[in-house]
């Protein structure tokens, strides 16, 4: 070739700056945060259950009792978050090396289930409500339970958000959408009750809204699930980021080149292997010492990558150090000139 050639197969979306670690807060800290933005989570979707429930059934909403199911889901994604916690945030042992992180992704994939599940039902639900004459007179009672879970909700939402970034818990993440989904499902409920206050004859809308739910639900149970699944496929980082890795490597003094790049994801964690070129007339103590400079500068890079295996090779003088062979271990490469 005539020029450098960049070949790149993109495998994944999952973007690394979001996982990085804080180094600033403990590993009690981030639990201690979690199961207290949880608790109170879960405190107030009993509360709104309740509320959503007890209105629902009194001013005949279908859409609301539905709503109120929603809510009581959320309790229990709360409880799968406050026992995960007490396991994924033990440290690593000699049956866990790799640390406990995969009983986080398994918590986010329960969470996603369980959302789908809910959705299914509450569409069946309305589905079979269609055609049906609706007895009860909508009152305000119903539409302030739905207003009220709108405002409670959202603002439960950004705060176990900005909880679940700061302890970088893909667990928590999900649980803040499981929130910001019923506060987004419950506007819906509150439009069809108003408008059925407005006008009784327009009373189909009600069971439309519970059809509304079903689908703020299946979507948000599918943005839960998709990266789960995607984790424990085993799916690489995204290519940009691999991409950085693969350049810090290359920065370091003594490298020749770096090919087989491979990672993987723990919960918000990266797993990587690659393979390192160095002069083959170096001992073997001086090729450990830049591979141990290449280990702790990537760790060190605040990128999520908790650990690094590097396996050492000669340079074969061919290569150029600018690139990445062609290898089929490797999820992209880079070919250049030599």
């Amino acid at each position: 070739m005539n020029k450098s050639e960049t070949v790149i197969t993109d495998t994944a979306n999952i973007p690394l700056t979001s996982m990085a670690a804080d180094k600033d807060i403990s590993r009690n800290d981030a639990m201690n945060r979690v199961l207290h933005v949880t608790w109170v989570g879960m405190g107030v979707n009993i509360l709104l259950t309740a509320v959503k429930m007890g209105a629902g059934l009194a001013g005949g909403s279908q859409a609301l009792v539905a709503d109120a199911v929603h809510s009581l889901s959320d309790c229990s994604t709360d409880i799968a978050v406050l026992v995960g916690v007490r396991y994924w945030s033990n440290p690593p042992d000699h049956t866990h090396p790799h640390g406990h992180w995969r009983i986080e992704t398994l918590i986010t994939t329960f969470i996603g289930v369980f959302l789908a599940i809910a959705a299914v039902a509450i569409g069946w639900k309305g589905l079979t409500s269609f055609g049906k004459p609706i007895t009860a007179q909508l009152g305000y009672i119903p539409l302030l339970a739905a207003l009220l879970s709108v405002v409670c909700k959202e603002i439960l939402y950004r705060w176990t958000l900005a909880e679940g970034r700061k302890v970088h818990s893909q667990a928590v993440i999900a649980n803040a959408w499981h929130h910001r989904s019923d506060a987004i499902s419950s506007i819906p409920v509150a439009i069809a009750i108003a408008v059925c206050m407005a006008n009784p004859a327009f009373g189909f809308l009600d069971p439309l809204g519970a059809l509304a739910v079903c689908i703020f639900l299946l979507k948000a149970s599918w943005s839960i699930l998709f990266p789960a699944l995607s984790e424990l496929s085993d799916k690489a980082i995204d290519t940009e980021s691999m991409v950085e890795i693969y350049r810090i490597a290359m920065k370091v003094n003594g490298v020749r080149h770096v090919h087989a790049l491979r990672t993987r994801t723990m919960a918000s964690r990266v797993v990587a292997d690659l393979h390192l070129m160095v002069d083959p007339d170096l001992s073997v103590q001086e090729g450990h010492a830049i591979a141990g400079k290449v280990k702790a500068t990537i760790l060190d890079h605040e990128m999520g990558v908790v650990d690094l295996l590097i396996h050492l090779e000669p340079w074969d003088g061919r290569t150029q150090g600018d690139g990445i062979e062609g290898d089929p271990r490797e999820t992209f490469s880079i070919q250049t000139d030599n």
